[in-house]
């Protein structure tokens, strides 16, 4: 298994494919980087040599925010748009969908599970009978 900027990437799968575990290279990204160090996109990511390795991991680090680097500033940016109190910061902090969609049904990924009102109610006066 190569390691590229601190992940390992299958070594089984043509580079074209195992380069696509970076956080940051998608499937164009990934051909842009095999053609300008003209690698063969048959190659299985094992058979790469320490020389390619290292070409991959310079065009990486030079040209393209990938892994830690992505991570972080997406984070900030995000944190960016919660302290300014901007409509899409004010989603991100509730845990809303950000981008349009409809939150009266089919949020529930973003949402979480279905809380029924009548079962919080009947909690707290359970609760309250008990004290």
């Amino acid at each position: 298994m190569p390691r590229i900027i601190g992940v390992d990437i299958p070594g089984n799968k043509r580079v074209e494919f195992s380069l696509r575990y970076l956080y940051g290279v998608g499937p164009a990204k990934a051909l842009e980087i095999i053609q300008k160090v003209g690698i063969d996109p048959d190659l299985k990511a094992k058979d790469l040599t320490p020389d390619q390795i290292g070409a991959i991991t310079k065009i990486l680090q030079d040209d393209l925010l990938v892994e830690g680097d992505l991570r972080r500033t997406l984070a900030a940016d995000i944190r960016r748009l919660q302290q300014i109190n901007c409509y899409r910061g004010i989603r991100h902090r509730r845990s809303l969908p950000v981008r349009g969609q409809r939150t009266k049904t089919n949020a529930r990924t973003r949402k979480g599970k279905k809380v029924t009102i009548g079962a919080i109610r009947d909690k707290t006066q359970r609760r309250l009978a008990k004290a």
